[in-house]
């Protein structure tokens, strides 16, 4: 591992760090309140959805990394990428407190798919960072047709399973649609 790597690396893991931390101090619970860990919840109106460590929208997470992957090639493509993966993580992980904010939570209960959400435990924030760091390293590897043919279909599986996706969950969020909430409530 070059040096470079190394310091990727370590910054990856301490932002983090700092995203559990600042989780804790927000008061998320460490696990489910079920006092349960699972590697999977299948069923998202569940109240073990976004407790474990993965679900559903654990495919959201690693598209994130497709995106971030693709933005720091375009944006900064003489940045190191190491520093890019380590960039990538911090964005991640802002997100992820962000996402576990009040007013984030209280936004997404307006939706059908999230009426029940309390938001994530903090494994499940950590898992869904990783999922990003993942995502990540796929899409280094992947040409970018390959990286946006399996955003595509991972997109079109969600919606066909779940009724949701990561495009879906950010016009829901930022201009939450009546018809949208009524497909996805199966109407």
């Amino acid at each position: 591992m070059t040096v470079e790597n190394r310091k990727g690396t370590l910054i990856a893991l301490a932002l983090v760090l700092a995203q559990a931390s600042t989780l804790a101090w927000f008061g998320r619970p460490w696990i489910c309140a079920c006092g349960e860990v699972w590697l999977w919840v299948g069923r998202v109106a569940s109240p073990q959805n976004s407790q474990m460590l993965a679900d559903w929208y654990t495919f959201s997470h690693l598209l994130h990394g497709f995106l971030f992957y693709g933005a720091m090639r375009v944006a900064a493509p003489r940045v190191p990428l190491a520093y890019a993966f380590a960039m990538a993580v911090g964005v991640e992980a802002a997100w992820e407190i962000l996402e576990n904010s009040t007013i984030i939570i209280e936004r997404y209960r307006q939706n059908a798919l999230a009426q029940g959400y309390v938001g994530d435990s903090i494994l499940n924030s950590v898992s869904d960072t990783l999922a990003m760091a993942l995502g990540f390293g796929i899409a280094s590897r992947l040409r970018a047709w390959q990286t946006l043919a399996l955003f595509i279909a991972t997109e079109l599986a969600l919606a066909w399973f779940i009724r949701d996706g990561l495009i879906l969950n950010v016009i829901q969020l930022v201009w939450p649609s009546a018809a949208i909430s009524a497909w996805q409530s199966g109407g």
